[in-house]
């Protein structure tokens, strides 16, 4: 016989004493059988010792090389025998259990008790292995958390790169979902110890797919046979099993493990709980919430200026935005008086102009009544709520006093609303909160919208609604009576050197949710600006007329 491997036996004097024992045998498992092909390792005649203690507490380590599996033909009474080992650890119970679901099973499997027995673990994973010896994949990863150990088995096993899904993602480090190292288009196994419907394969299969990695095969040790291999099957993944529920009471019940009684008690709640029909027809998805027109949004505003953005557009027929980001105010009082008549708000920022003082600041009031739009100044006050009290009431701009609507970050909290609002609210000033922005890479995203969107709706009265790109993804809706103004609009589609991005009228309004587009560069920089506003006005309004329709 060959003598591979380590004793290592610690003391009471902390002295090591070491000694040569035989190396780990692996154990062979069959190749065939009713619940599918399974595979072991080398020779049926050996017995395992992984599991033996030693003296002073020490197990039994086997080599690298012995570890090393090796496929061959074994029996069907070897695989008995492993379906009675898990039986006897108690990995099978029967019973009267509460689910996850709430359901009362008369069988419960928990397989989270093979991590301290290592024999087990060891053959489990040779078995699943097995069972995907024919599919081609690059990478594996296993089902947060009973899967872990397996997967880590198997890769150790067979030298197949693993990686990991965060269950919970944190807030913190590099943040990612899927840890380890893959290259988007390989293909990923994902292994799973149980499974019932199927639910959980299916939440790791998205942050997998959304990392550009390939998931076509799912193997897992036990099938519950309550529809998750369907719910599967319809999603495009081949579920691979090492056991069916039902062969294991099969094999429980010729060793009068289980009673008869027992055995049809299981039988019965598998049939009677099933998680999948196949046949069913899919729900519908969720309808597009219905568009409500402008005119029948006034009466939703409950902020002033809002109530006028609505009723102005309506009269005008025109849900345009001029961006007059110039240098100098004769330019922008230029533009202003040019694309006036074709717009609904004429957009500002004042610190840029080479000038100001209240006289320019009455002749663009001027041109505001002449041409019937509404100014706002794209301030994007972000300090705290003292600080932006002087900001926007005071200083050398005193924008409170000629702009109707403003904006602000929520970086703050929302206490910076209530410091505009203790300036704009008594003028009938009307505020936006940016929840998103149009630039590249702005973190003006997701969680941060939401809470935009929040603050928004609780601040109705000052708050008259976002800017923001694309309404119609959030998560939920918000009033009615709160507007959404884009920027980054031009005719055609594309970006700039600075990480702008544009979009057109009929993406902005149709797809994206909005009602303003705000468009810049397309018309102050136009050889003749009221001409191009005309055009874009026509555009923005045929995209809201046609999105009321569909």
């Amino acid at each position: 016989m060959a003598w591979q491997g380590l004793w290592i036996v610690f003391d009471g004097n902390l002295s090591r004493r070491q000694r040569t024992v035989p190396a780990i045998s692996n154990r062979a498992l069959p190749s065939t059988s009713p619940r599918g092909p399974a595979v072991g390792t080398n020779s049926s005649n050996q017995k395992s010792t992984a599991n033996n203690k030693m003296p002073g507490g020490a197990r039994d380590v086997g080599t690298a090389a012995a570890l090393k599996p090796t496929d061959g033909p074994v029996s069907d009474k070897e695989f008995e025998e492993l379906v009675l080992r898990l039986h006897e650890i108690q990995a099978v119970k029967f019973g009267n259990f509460k689910l996850k679901s709430g359901l009362m099973s008369p069988i419960y499997i928990d397989l989270r008790v093979i991590v301290s027995y290592p024999d087990v673990l060891r053959r489990v994973a040779e078995v699943m292995w097995h069972q995907v010896s024919s599919v081609r994949f690059e990478v594996m990863c296993g089902v947060p958390y009973t899967a872990l150990p397996i997967a880590t088995c198997m890769s150790l096993l067979h030298e197949m790169p693993m990686l990991m899904r965060r269950k919970e993602v944190k807030d913190y480090g590099t943040k990612k979902a899927i840890e380890g190292a893959f290259e988007k288009g390989q293909t990923c196994l994902i292994v799973e110890d149980l499974v019932t419907s199927g639910a959980s394969v299916m939440e790791t299969v998205e942050p997998l797919e959304h990392e550009g990695l390939k998931v076509t095969d799912v193997v897992v040790l036990i099938d519950r046979e309550q529809g998750g291999a369907a719910r599967m099957a319809s999603n495009g993944l081949r579920l691979h099993s090492a056991f069916t529920l039902s062969f294991i009471i099969g094999i429980l019940l010729r060793h009068s493990l289980v009673t008869e009684q027992v055995a049809s008690d299981v039988k019965t709640f598998i049939a009677d709980n099933q998680t999948f029909n196949a046949s069913a027809p899919k729900p519908a998805a969720p309808s597009k919430p219905k568009r409500i027109p402008f005119e029948e949004r006034v009466g939703l505003a409950q902020n002033p200026a809002g109530k006028k953005l609505f009723e102005l557009m309506v009269r005008k027929r025109s849900n345009l935005a001029v961006a007059a980001d110039v240098d100098t105010v004769q330019e922008m009082l230029r533009i202003a008086d040019a694309a006036g008549p074709h717009i609904a708000v004429f957009k500002t920022h004042v610190d840029i102009f080479d000038e100001w003082s209240s006289d320019i600041a009455a002749q663009l009031r001027e041109l505001a009544e002449k041409h019937d739009f509404m100014i706002f100044e794209d301030r994007k006050f972000a300090d705290i709520g003292n600080t932006v009290v002087s900001q926007y009431g005071g200083g050398i701009y005193k924008i409170a006093d000629w702009s109707d609507i403003t904006n602000a970050h929520l970086v703050p909290g929302p206490g910076i609303i209530d410091g505009l609002k203790k300036v704009g609210g008594a003028k009938g000033r009307g505020l936006l909160l940016l929840a998103e922005m149009s630039s590249k890479g702005a973190l003006a995203t997701g969680g941060y919208t939401e809470k935009v969107a929040e603050a928004a709706a609780a601040n109705q009265d000052f708050v008259m609604g976002f800017i923001c790109q694309t309404p119609a993804k959030w998560s939920t809706q918000s009033p009615p009576g709160l507007v959404h103004m884009t920027p980054g609009v031009q005719l055609a589609s594309g970006g700039d050197a600075l990480g702008q991005q544009y979009n057109t009228p009929r993406h902005v309004i149709g797809e994206g949710g909005s009602d303003i587009i705000i468009v810049g560069r397309g018309i102050i920089k136009a050889q003749d600006p009221g001409a191009a506003a005309a055009e874009y006005k026509a555009a923005g309004w045929a995209a809201y007329e046609a999105a009321l329709k569909s």
